[in-house]
């Protein structure tokens, strides 16, 4: 059973109460697209695989790949340059916690994949869109490079 994680402390208005409510979860445009894009290359998946910790967006079973696709702004991509902009802000206390926390639980997340003898992949929400072709390109030479070493395993034998 998996522990709900407290709320941060803050005000949050009614519009931005609007605004998050909106965001979804699961087959977003930037899953849906990489999920289009694996299926007509002949890739089979498991969406937000609930087996693994943090339900992966995408899994590929058989090669054990899990992959994230994550939006910039909750994922705190460039985050040098975002918590600046976000501490200037409304709510900065909310925000900043709330980003830093997303990070952090990304990190152990991999981490406890990893463990596992999973291959994690992440991709910013952006690439998948305006870079499908090198999104499939960097699962396609993680695949390869899997395979490359299961081959090194048998030769050693």
């Amino acid at each position: 059973m998996s522990v709900k994680e407290p709320r941060f402390d803050g005000e949050v208005t009614e519009k931005s109460h609007k605004n998050m409510s909106k965001i979804r979860g699961k087959d977003t445009s930037i899953e849906v697209a990489l999920c289009k894009a694996l299926w007509a290359k002949g890739y089979r998946y498991r969406k937000n695989y609930k087996k693994l910790p943090g339900s992966p967006d995408i899994v590929l079973t058989k090669y054990q790949i899990a992959i994230f696709c994550d939006g910039e702004f909750f994922h705190g991509k460039d985050w040098h340059i975002l918590k600046p902009r976000l501490e200037k802000g409304k709510n900065p206390d909310y925000w900043v916690k709330k980003i830093e926390r997303n990070i952090q639980r990304d990190k152990e997340k991999d981490n406890l994949l990893n463990y596992m003898g999973w291959t994690v992949i992440h991709f910013w929400g952006k690439d998948i869109l305006k870079n499908t072709d090198e999104c499939l390109r960097v699962i396609e030479e993680t695949i390869f490079d899997q395979q490359l070493e299961e081959n090194d395993c048998y030769e050693d034998i």
